[in-house]
């Protein structure tokens, strides 16, 4: 390998770490999301105290802190998430 290759391929790690730093921080958030959405889900299903008020409380705020990670996803939230939490809420209240 020349000096040139080596320059270039530093030259492109260092445009790169940018977004490769945006990448995992993408991921991080990705990952807190679900596992946020997994604790709502199991706070549902297993507090035998819960009502359906605070039950909605939950999912209302879960969706406004996935909304405050990625302000600009709404419709996402909406295909993947919401339905867990619809489907959840009505098997456990018996909610129609």
């Amino acid at each position: 390998m020349d000096g040139l290759e080596t320059n270039k391929q530093a030259g492109n790690s260092g445009k790169n770490s940018g977004s490769v730093t945006e990448t995992q921080e993408e991921a991080r958030k990705i990952r807190r999301l679900q596992l946020m959405i997994s604790m709502v889900m199991s706070v549902i299903s297993q507090d035998p105290n819960l009502t359906v008020e605070e039950a909605s409380e939950l999912v209302a705020g879960a969706k406004r802190a996935a909304l405050a990670m990625f302000p600009d996803k709404e419709f996402t939230y909406d295909i993947l998430y919401k339905p867990r939490l619809q489907r959840l809420m009505n098997e456990r209240f018996r909610l129609q």
